[in-house]
């Protein structure tokens, strides 16, 4: 891991912490699996001002490529829930995948649970569009 841990914008960490309360009894087993994993990893993020936020870190509205050791390689916008689009690639962070790569940076490798099992996936590029950063659009 790049930074040693995960990386969250203090207001993206209390935004993310309120609706992963609210959607913590999720039926399905694999995302409840997956929202534990991301609460377990907030305990021990490194929280910072946005001034201090790196550029290479997934957050809200961060544009990433990632690639799969099966050989696939994706591109999507991960969002807040109310603004997931899977047609034009946006994808919730209350997904199992936007939950898996919330916090990590570019470079980083990161193994995570899902449906079909452990997969290990590689960060290729974050993208930010410092716009897209404010709050208000993601709430």
């Amino acid at each position: 891991m790049k930074y040693g841990s995960v990386i969250i914008e203090k207001k993206e960490y209390v935004f993310l912490k309120r609706i992963l309360n609210i959607s913590g009894y999720a039926a399905d087993f694999e995302i409840q699996k997956s929202f534990k994993r991301l609460n377990e990893e907030l305990k021990t993020a490194i929280i910072v001002d946005e001034e201090d936020m790196p550029e290479d870190v997934v957050r809200f509205n961060s544009r990433v490529l990632i690639s799969s050791v099966s050989g696939w390689k994706r591109e999507f916008q991960i969002v807040s829930p109310a603004l997931k689009d899977v047609k034009a690639n946006k994808i919730s962070i209350l997904t199992i995948m936007g939950a898996a790569l919330f916090g990590y940076a570019q470079e980083d490798t990161v193994e995570w649970d899902f449906p079909s099992g452990k997969n290990l996936l590689k960060i290729e590029k974050v993208t930010q569009d410092k716009n897209e950063h404010n709050l208000e659009m993601v709430k």
